[in-house]
């Protein structure tokens, strides 16, 4: 728990996203590691020692929580206990693991099958899940039987009577949305304290509660894929009780034979991604949307990506490769956001 002074220059985080504030005010940051990655609440104004104290327990509180419910990485997790399941079998499954399921079913629906939580074979097989990297591209059998039990499709939710279970043999891997969803966990908690200004950041998906002070809203700042430091970062953009999150496939890859491999894959082939579209941020009242549909539409490409914004009022920007550097296209709900 440290005391800062947040500079106006915007902090580069993991994910492409930062946080700032005004020179000569303070904030309480509260900090520590989850999810492989770190997370951080920004809380204006200073805090008594034991308030702080309460809060961080409560928010390692939150955030075990949903690692136990959504973690690839823990054997005893709910998620790992229906991914042993035998397919067809119903699996009873705490409230907040169907929402996340049926989230993805609706994000899978609007993006055409680019967002997909059923690829963990796939994943795996890439190297890029819990198994580790093998840096290298999988054998074209090892590839083509892993994308046959791939589909969404597949997967049945039954909110009402809360369970859901696999109709093929596929590993459902929430990485693409669990993040997003403790982001939302960690705003609800803090909002249960009384708490209306706050900034929660995991890894780069943030969310905002309220405003950093009465004179400006909270503002994060959009890198460019290729530098890193405020003075690459092309948009600048406020939240005020909305999130944010940012995909991209510039940090998680290997490399052989003289091509680069994302770890961003497309459910629909198996394949990596190849196209120009870097970097995709999404705004959203909904951390847990946000993620998905970043990912979801990094996917899908710049052209198709613009449409599917437009089609779901998406306030989304788009990084995309343009010759030896990068053009920014906005949505138009992105448009009229930033014009307000």
């Amino acid at each position: 728990m440290t005391l800062v002074s947040i500079l106006l220059a915007t902090l580069a985080l993991t994910g492409g996203c930062g946080g700032d504030s005004p020179p000569d005010e303070t904030s309480t940051v509260l900090e520590g590691g989850v999810f492989g990655t770190f997370y951080q609440v920004t809380l204006p104004g200073e805090w008594p020692e034991h308030e702080l104290k309460t809060l961080q327990a409560g928010i390692r509180d939150v955030l075990d929580g949903v690692d136990a419910g959504m973690s690839t990485y823990r054997e005893d997790s709910e998620l790992n206990r229906l991914n042993r399941a035998p397919v067809g079998e119903w699996v009873d499954l705490p409230g907040p693991v169907l929402e996340v399921l049926g989230i993805s079913q609706d994000v899978a629906t609007h993006t055409q099958g680019a967002f997909d939580v059923t690829v963990g074979a796939l994943v795996n097989l890439w190297g890029f899940g819990p198994e580790g990297r093998p840096n290298r591209r999988p054998d074209a059998g090892q590839l083509e039987a892993a994308l046959a039990e791939t589909g969404i499709a597949g997967l049945q939710v039954d909110g009402a009577g809360e369970r859901a279970r696999r109709q093929r043999d596929f590993l459902v891997d929430l990485s693409g949305i669990a993040k997003g969803y403790g982001v939302d966990a960690v705003g609800r908690y803090l909002e249960r304290q009384g708490i209306e200004n706050y900034l929660v950041n995991i890894g780069g998906d943030l969310r905002a509660g309220g405003r950093y002070s009465a004179q400006r809203p909270w503002r994060i700042g959009v890198e460019q894929p290729h530098h890193r430091g405020a003075e690459d970062i092309p948009l600048i953009l406020p939240l005020e009780n909305m999130a944010a999150a940012t995909s991209g496939d510039y940090r998680n890859y290997f490399e052989e034979g003289g091509r680069r491999y994302s770890h961003i894959l497309d459910p629909r082939t198996g394949e990596p991604i190849s196209h120009r579209l870097a970097s995709v941020t999404v705004l959203h009242p909904s951390s847990t949307w946000a993620d998905a549909y970043a990912t979801g539409l990094l996917v899908l490409g710049t052209e198709r990506a613009l449409q599917v914004a437009a089609e779901q009022d998406l306030k989304v920007t788009l990084i995309s490769r343009d010759g030896d550097g990068f053009r920014t296209d906005n949505s138009p709900a992105m448009e009229a956001y930033l014009e307000r």
